[in-house]
């Protein structure tokens, strides 16, 4: 299939997320292959390696040990989990501020009423909320926290976890029309491993596509119901189809909403857009 690349949609959209589940990949083995990648086929689409933040000091030593870092430092996100305490990602900071060779790029907690603490870090944040009222609340937080010039984006969990089931269209269509309607950013984490929405596995995804037709279409006042159709197609040549009309403009407005996810296994859904013909 010969399509014109739309490359500016797809550019730094996937974090590398390897050592989180399911992928699980030893943190050196995530390194290696994370810089790999930077050369490689998909360098453009490429975000940055996504690691816990208890883990800062074997990043440090694991960047030391790669030339390639000398010259174009290893950028990472600090990962703390919901739930998690906020002392590892300050101390993660502290050790990582005047390294060389790592760049923090962000870092990303879930919300809680200590959240802001880590404002003073002066590091882009990413929060993660949950479902219903209290995702309401938390957006409600982080829209206060933009207005007073705060870098933070929001973030929603797109695939389950031993703890969160497996949210389903019209889950993710309120909170796509929730940040939008807040003028959020955000970011996405976990699921996303296919082009076009179906049933992998014996497991339903949400498609990146449909994902991104959907920002598209919330920008352009679609309400929750009608986001929650867009994320429902299963019809690929259909969403490609649509995806491809997309112009220059709408490219800047959905990339400026959805600024990227992180996915354990970044070949699969780059490796889709690619026989897709949607990225060279």
């Amino acid at each position: 299939m010969s399509r014109t690349p739309i490359a500016p949609l797809f550019d730094r959209l996937v974090d590398d997320a390897a050592v989180f589940p399911p992928g699980l990949a030893p943190l050196d083995v995530a390194v290696r292959e994370h810089l790999a990648r930077r050369t490689g086929p998909y360098a453009a689409q490429l975000g940055p390696l996504l690691v816990p933040a208890t883990a800062a000091a074997e990043v440090s030593r694991l960047a030391a040990g790669h030339d390639q870092t000398t010259a174009d430092p290893l950028g990472i996100g600090l990962i703390a989990r919901p739930g998690s305490p906020t002392e590892p990602v300050v101390e993660a900071v502290g050790l990582l501020r005047n390294d060389e060779r790592v760049v923090v790029h962000a870092v990303e907690v879930g919300w809680s009423d200590r959240w802001r603490e880590l404002l003073a870090l002066e590091v882009p944040m990413v929060v993660e909320v949950g479902l219903g009222a209290e995702q309401e609340a938390a957006l409600d937080d982080i829209a206060v926290a933009v207005d007073d010039e705060a870098d933070v984006t929001a973030k929603f969990r797109t695939g389950p976890t031993e703890t969160w089931a497996w949210p389903d269209e019209s889950a993710l269509g309120r909170f796509l029309d929730a940040v939008v309607l807040r003028g959020l950013s955000f970011k996405l984490t976990g699921g996303l491993h296919h082009a076009v929405r179906g049933t992998y596995e014996g497991q339903p995804m949400h498609g990146l596509l449909n994902v991104l037709l959907a920002v598209h279409e919330a920008l352009d006042g679609a309400e929750a119901p009608e986001l929650a159709q867009v994320l429902r197609q299963t019809d690929e040549p259909f969403v490609v189809d649509h995806v491809i009309r997309l112009g220059t403009d709408d490219v800047a407005r959905v990339r400026a909403s959805f600024t990227g996810y992180g996915c354990c296994g970044v070949d699969e859904p780059l490796g889709e857009l690619a026989a897709l013909g949607l990225v060279t």
